[in-house]
């Protein structure tokens, strides 16, 4: 047909045959099959690209110059739980000290030490402990295991923790990384930190016998500072402190091989560490005269101090059915085991005494929240000394408001005089020495709750203001506090201190 002249041709209706696809069937085919898939594809990214990535791997990441590490949702924590081995990476980055230094002329330059002095020891953290496996205790900077603690104010991050007892050196190092107090310029400081995971490596070398390969690493480690020209040379290293998470004792083996092998390795008998300071969680009571006392770390690890005030008004207001308590296991042999067994043969034989039996219940006596509840309920708490003078518990009943009750001048009297007032009396209870609990036929020379019924409800109120207000600067802030929280934990205290005896 044709059109007629200035009209247009009607248009057909559509079908294969006017189509622009190939009239082969097969080509259409492949044609529409590529069509589909195209737009198919297309649809798919348009809807990932609007989801939200979902990531079931949680990482404690710690913003400070330690080894992060990444555990899953399952709570496994390394090979003491599940058999696996737990991811540690390298270091993350340095960070910037928040807030401002509120020390006048205070100026702490960190030490970066070669790694094989702190991270590398924490990446090795199955072989930390040959009774233990430390990974779950070395993560969140060395506070280890989030707890869940009822408080009045709920907080969004956590700030109660199950740290390892001898952590301290790592907790202190990742404050240390975020104080603003820090300088990265050494020129301009008057301290200098160094930050040497010694306690971590002792109890990984305790039972190495070749003295040699046991000393090796501290040896390395006083080198490595004297080399740190001029600024060691400036004051021979009196400017220049480390803080070990463990007691004097695990580092003071005399030089010489015909000595009683009480210390695994020789880092205080170095001439260069005996110019330095040294905090420990016990110093050496007549040989430590460069040693520090320094608390163990406890459960509280707070970001402001509103969070401070809010625990001390839960202490502060917490009923106290009991006169004293006592958490403890017994001991084999010596004069320790002797005052534990009386101890605890006194507390159970009195119905004003809660007793915890570690020896019948361990599982208990290693639950934060059940020694914190104990604690709470009694207004006074026996603390015999531990496997050496000084007992982490002594720091765990001060945070729960719960006086001390001592039987060793070693315990605390002559290890924390920074932290603790000079008076005494005011936060603690001294009955006797150990030695002089018992006679030497065995009798018992003194009833404790009659010595404790003595004491009037006043003044025990009198002393426990005195030891709820000590809280603070007996706590480790969390490492990731700003500069501005508000309160003096410990490493502030430490650091004001050492200034002052530097200075």
């Amino acid at each position: 047909m044709v059109a007629a002249a200035g009209v247009a041709e009607a248009p057909t209706s559509f079908n294969l045959r006017n189509s622009p696809l190939p009239s082969n069937p097969k080509y259409r085919f492949f044609l529409l099959l590529l069509l589909l898939l195209f737009f198919s594809s297309w649809s798919i990214l348009i809807r990932s690209l609007g989801r939200p990535c979902v990531n079931r791997r949680r990482t404690f990441v710690a913003k400070t110059n330690v080894v992060a590490v990444t555990t899953t949702d399952d709570h496994s924590h390394g090979r003491g739980i599940d058999g696996g081995v737990m991811n540690i990476y390298d270091k993350v980055g340095d960070p910037k000290p928040t807030g401002r230094c509120h020390v006048r002329n205070m100026s702490v330059y960190v030490y970066d030490l070669p790694s094989k002095f702190n991270s590398d020891l924490l990446r090795n953290c199955t072989r930390l402990n040959r009774y233990r496996n430390l990974c779950p205790d070395v993560v969140n900077h060395g506070l280890g295991q989030p707890l869940s603690v009822e408080a009045n104010t709920p907080t969004k991050e956590p700030i109660w923790f199950a740290p390892y007892q001898f952590a301290a050196e790592e907790i202190f190092h990742a404050r240390m990384l975020n104080h603003p107090c820090r300088t990265n310029d050494p020129a301009r400081a008057n301290l200098f930190y160094v930050p040497f995971y010694g306690g971590f490596h002792m109890s990984s070398m305790g039972r190495e016998t070749n003295y040699t390969a046991r000393d090796e690493l501290a040896v390395q480690l006083a080198e490595h500072v004297e080399q740190q020209q001029p600024w060691w040379g400036r004051r021979n290293g009196k400017d220049h402190f480390m803080v070990l998470g463990r007691t004097a004792w695990d580092f003071m083996r005399p030089d010489h091989r015909q000595a009683v092998d009480y210390g695994p390795n020789t880092l205080l008998t170095l001439p260069a560490v005996r110019n330095m300071s040294v905090f420990v969680v016990e110093r050496h009571p007549s040989e430590g005269n460069n040693q520090l006392g320094i608390p163990y770390p406890s459960y509280f690890h707070p970001y402001t101090v509103d969070q401070v005030r809010d625990w001390q008004r839960k202490v502060a207001g917490s009923s106290r059915p009991y006169l004293f308590s006592y958490i403890g296991a017994r001991r084999k042999e010596g004069v320790a085991a002797a005052i534990r067994d009386e101890l605890m043969q006194q507390c159970s034989e009195s119905e004003h005494c809660m007793l915890l039996n570690c020896t019948a219940d361990a599982s208990k006596c290693s639950d934060p929240k059940e020694v914190l509840r104990v604690m709470m309920a009694s207004r006074f708490c026996l603390q015999p000394r531990g496997d050496s003078f000084t007992r982490r518990s002594v720091f765990d009943s001060l945070l729960a408001g719960c006086l001390p009750v001592l039987f060793s001048r070693h315990t605390a009297y002559t290890q924390y005089q920074m932290y603790l007032p000079e008076n005494t009396t005011s936060y603690s209870v001294f009955l006797w020495e150990d030695e002089k609990m018992i006679s030497d036929n065995g009798s018992r020379k003194v009833n404790i709750e009659d010595e404790l019924m003595k004491i009037g409800s006043g003044k025990v109120e009198e002393m426990r203001k005195v030891v709820v207000d000590l809280i603070p600067r007996l706590t480790f802030a969390h490492p990731n506090a700003s500069g501005d929280k508000g309160f003096e934990d410990v490493v502030d205290v430490a650091l004001s201190s050492l200034l002052r005896l530097v200075y």
